[in-house]
């Protein structure tokens, strides 16, 4: 018997006003280079049952379902043509065991939302950098959030989700239960099979003193100031960031170096010397030295804010640097020729987590070294020559690297590694036995063609040269 979808809070683009359908279409995508595909309709859902709806009613129909947690896909992956998009972004969940420290969020909750309601409570987790990213996409893809390098990825601190599979069933999934999907869970990305109603989160003790320390370079110091840091990431403290960016930072009119270090402690003291060696090795010269300087995920969140404005195009491109690698080398173009004063390319220390054998989970790529680029511009006149340095870019880092990170790719430009082979063979089989019919959208490839199969996994660029 077909369910009842009458009370399901849904705009149909055959029925609803263009401009409804076009706010609902892609009002909540962050990037504002905004994707021609149209979703036959939109469901706004406010509670698990319309997620639970929407997917039977795609079944129904004969059509697929698409998801949006957040709506910070740099490609806009929930916006797909001839779909159900489920957006999440009215559905609310946050609901905290304190004698267990584990969470319960639904898939939108954003990092600044979970932590600043763990705050009072002494707690915190380690979501992402970016204060609106919502925790569904980040955590599907692994979770590459505060202190990552130390901690490990986000998504080992899922103890189970609930789904609902591809045929419209609920259900829970964790080591024991549904453990296949509860293993793609962490680490498919937007190929997982299902749609993730809940999380359910391992939380851990809030630090009471966070510092930080930033050296601010000009671009020509790129070489010294990234061979310095190069030099002490892999065994600086367990509880501290070590970042490299290259930006045109608030205030002034150049492209800088600028290397920050994050620390997380309890006390002072701890954090000062947490902070010690690269206060006393930075190399001379600095433009800006902001040293031991007080703050908080609050503080963090903001400044991220500023760093990824609202209102803007972007294009992002990622790669693991492999170990061996004249890193300092492979990522000198991408450092010293920015295309737009608010676009930056970020090195992020991954060592020693990449040194460690990993969970048995869907991610399993990376490395000690986690480049990415972030080009951020304005005018639609500027995306052929931005658009083409970033592909320029990666034409020759590509050859550099392991492979890539799920979050930051577009898989309709650049496909490439993203598990290891074996892990790549175990989740497009999943993807094929949970839903062999392809009703959850699955990885946005070149036309959309990818479907059932999923991705190759393996560097395209390379193979084509």
């Amino acid at each position: 018997m077909a369910t009842n979808h009458s009370s399901l809070p849904i705009v149909w683009r055959s029925e609803a006003d263009p401009v409804v359908y076009e706010l609902a279409r892609v009002g909540r995508v962050f990037n504002h280079r905004r994707p021609k595909r149209y979703p036959i309709a939109v469901v706004e859902a406010t509670e698990e049952s319309h997620i639970v709806d929407a997917v039977r009613l795609a079944v129904e129909r004969g059509c697929r379902v698409s998801v949006r947690s957040g709506g910070h896909s740099w490609a806009a992956w929930s916006v797909r043509d001839e779909a159900i998009l489920i957006d999440l972004g009215k559905y609310h969940l946050i609901d905290l065991d304190e004698s267990r420290r584990t969470v319960s969020v639904s898939p939108s909750t954003t990092g600044r939302m979970l932590n600043g309601f763990l705050d009072g409570k002494g707690l915190m987790f380690a979501g992402g950098h970016c204060p609106d990213v919502g925790l569904g996409g980040f955590l599907l893809q692994g979770g590459m959030g505060w202190n990552c390098k130390n901690w490990g990825w986000a998504c080992e601190k899922v103890l189970a989700v609930d789904v609902v599979t591809a045929k419209g069933d609920l259900v829970r999934c964790d080591s024991k239960h549904n453990s296949d999907l509860f293993w793609a869970a962490r680490g498919s990305g937007p190929g997982f099979p299902g749609v993730v109603t809940k999380f359910h989160l391992e939380v851990r003790p809030k630090y009471s003193n966070m510092l930080s320390s930033t050296f601010i370079y000009p671009i020509s110091e790129y070489r010294r100031v990234m061979d310095w840091i190069l030099k002490i990431h892999s065994t600086y403290d367990e509880d501290t960031e070590v970042v490299a960016v290259g930006a045109t930072p608030p205030g002034m009119s150049s492209p800088c170096i600028v290397s920050l270090f994050v620390t997380f402690k309890n006390t002072q003291e701890e954090a000062e010397k947490a902070l010690s060696l690269a206060n006393k090795t930075r190399p001379e010269g600095p433009l800006v030295e902001l040293v031991n300087q007080p703050t908080s995920l609050a503080k963090e969140y903001q400044d991220q804010a500023t760093a990824n404005p609202e209102g803007h195009r972007y294009c992002a491109e990622n790669g693991y640097i492999k170990n061996d690698a004249d890193v300092a080398s492979v990522l000198e173009e991408a450092f010293t020729t920015l295309p737009h004063p608010k676009a930056f390319s970020l090195w992020y220390s991954m060592a020693p987590t990449s040194r460690r054998k990993l969970p048995d989970m869907a991610l399993s790529m990376q490395s000690d070294h986690y480049f990415a680029l972030y080009t951020v511009w304005e005018d639609e006149d500027d995306d052929v020559r931005c658009l083409k340095w970033v592909r320029d870019i990666m034409k020759d880092v590509e050859r550099h690297s392991e492979g890539a990170y799920l979050g930051d790719s577009d898989f309709q430009v650049r496909r490439t590694k993203f598990w290891t082979d074996e892990n790549a063979k175990r989740l497009m089989r999943i993807r094929r036995e949970q839903d062999p019919k392809g009703t959850i959208c699955g990885y946005l490839d070149v036309s959309d063609a990818s479907g059932v199969e999923g991705l190759a996994n393996e560097h395209e660029w390379q193979a084509k040269s």
